[in-house]
């Protein structure tokens, strides 16, 4: 139900402008609102900022699309067809696995084509995948359809989802749902490593991430065409047409309070900012610890920030190659010889190992105007321990550089070391500094079990009244649909504000 609250002047100002918070500008701006939306990087996206270099363009963020209709529905609420904003396609294949034996396994875009490539190295594993696929259904309707969306601030509400939840094993991680229907070590890994793209261990991660593999199959993998950053752009432009005020280069320091109500925020340049409501598209860890009173914060809140598990950090390596490789595809995930261990190091023992696994992001295999003629662009992203670490990055930086550029000259991409140009890299101390991240954090909150639904940040402000969250650390959680289907809560919490109000 939404709160029956009206405000006099109904004004929201929405901190932060990754996909969450350009979400839920334009929610509220369709439920009659006026919105100011502040960001404190020099263009929109949040994370999904856009770096240039010498002729290579480079996504700095998100570059999967999946569950397309979530950006469609953000159009629709003002009438609007994406298509005529941005042209989305998908990969072929979505996404390429690369063994360290030399094994490559192909998956999508079709149902055919992988479960082709599964029958040539296991055939055993047909079968299960049907299953899995079944069973990642089952999750869907009731995690993604029925909950993505829903408010989780009653712990009655909790309970009653419960049954259900123990029905599908959220009980289980995500590697041992997929390793009850798969029988193949290599067809597990790639089954298994969605987690990853929400900051979680696939060891660790509650099975209910395994929807992620039907949300795949149901609606596909997809690429805008100019990049992730071509998206944002269509979404600045349906926000400016919509008579959204946009401010950015501006950070917000704090979110003001009178007795337990948000009544707006602090600039940077020591201007304030009255607001009816506050929608925070923050790290809710930084805001809680560094942007609000403790005083006025519930018990739950504060207990909730000394026992957070945070997600792993990224290592990310930008850089453009003066030739090409045809054969490589859009999207390679890269796997090392360990695995259960690697992340173990990663996420537990916060070791960086010598040996890695890799994301390999090639957007010229289906947009070449990445970078120039005969000229290939790359983002590698490396899963790394966050900050708690204590690794000094000025020191292991570099020296991950170079093994992950050899690694890649050897395998996949040979004589990147003798072509490889107008390099940079991101670290997690730069995750810290640009975008507010606690220690440095990939993705906010780890996605386990106790830090999911009810038990992660709630959507609504805990202690304070017109504050509201949205992102990668509250519920749902991360990546593209989760932090959308944030804002969706939006609509349920808040009242639609009649003309004149």
């Amino acid at each position: 139900m939404r709160h029956e609250t009206r405000f006099s002047t109904a004004h929201a100002i929405v901190a932060g402008a990754g996909f969450g918070g350009i979400s839920a500008a334009l929610r509220l701006r369709a439920l009659g609102y006026s919105v100011h939306l502040i960001d404190r990087c020099p263009r929109l996206g949040g994370r999904a900022q856009v770096f240039e270099k010498d002729g290579f363009r480079h996504d700095a963020g998100p570059t999967v699309l999946t569950a397309p209709r979530l950006f469609e529905e953000l159009f629709a609420l003002f009438g609007k067809v994406i298509g005529d904003y941005v042209t989305l396609v998908q990969p072929d294949p979505w996404y390429r696995f690369r063994y360290p034996d030399g094994e490559t396994f192909d998956y999508g875009p079709t149902e055919a084509r992988t479960e082709a490539e599964i029958a040539r190295l296991s055939p055993d594993d047909v079968e299960g995948y049907r299953r899995m696929g079944a069973w990642s259904k089952r999750i869907y309707d009731v995690g993604f359809t029925k909950l993505a969306s829903a408010p989780f601030h009653s712990p009655a509400f909790m309970a009653r989802q419960i049954p259900e939840l123990i029905r599908l094993r959220g009980y289980e991680s995500v590697w041992q749902m997929v390793s009850r229907h798969l029988k193949d070590e290599r067809i597990r890994r790639a089954f298994s490593i969605q987690p990853l793209l929400v900051g979680g261990n696939p060891f660790d991660t509650t099975a209910i991430y395994g929807m992620i593999n039907y949300l795949e199959r149901e609606h596909g993998v997809w690429f805008a065409m100019g990049g992730t950053g071509a998206l944002i752009d269509a979404l600045h432009r349906l926000m400016t047409e919509q008579g959204i005020k946009i401010s950015l280069g501006t950070t917000v320091e704090r979110i003001t309070v009178n007795g337990n109500r948000a009544t707006g925020v602090d600039l940077d340049d020591g201007r304030h900012l009255p607001a009816d409501i506050v929608v925070s598209n923050m790290d809710p860890m930084h805001v809680y610890r560094e942007m609000l009173p403790g005083k006025v914060q519930s018990t739950v809140a504060r207990l909730r920030q000394k026992t957070a598990r945070l997600s792993m950090g990224l290592y990310v390596l930008y850089f453009g190659a003066r030739k090409t490789w045809p054969d490589v595809a859009h999207h390679t995930v890269w796997f090392g010889e360990r695995y259960r261990e690697l992340l173990a190091d990663i996420f537990h023992r916060k070791h960086l190992a010598e040996d890695f696994s890799l994301y390999v992001h090639r957007p010229t295999a289906t947009d070449p105007s990445f970078a120039p003629q005969g000229c290939d662009s790359f983002y590698v992203l490396c899963p790394v321990p966050n900050l708690s670490g204590g690794q000094d990055w000025a020191i292991e930086g570099p020296r991950l550089r170079d093994r992950i550029v050899a690694a890649l000259d050897a395998t996949m991409l040979p004589g990147l070391a003798d072509t490889i140009t107008a390099e940079f890299a991101m670290t997690p101390e730069d995750f810290r500094d640009d975008y507010l991240s606690v220690d440095g954090a990939g993705f906010s909150l780890s996605p386990d079990f106790t830090q999911s639904a009810y038990f992660r940040f709630h959507n609504r402000g805990e202690g304070v009244k017109g504050l509201y969250f949205v992102g990668a650390g509250t519920h749902p959680g991360a990546g593209l649909p989760g932090v959308i289907s944030s804002a969706k809560v939006l609509d349920q919490l808040l009242p639609k504000v009649e003309a004149g109000a």
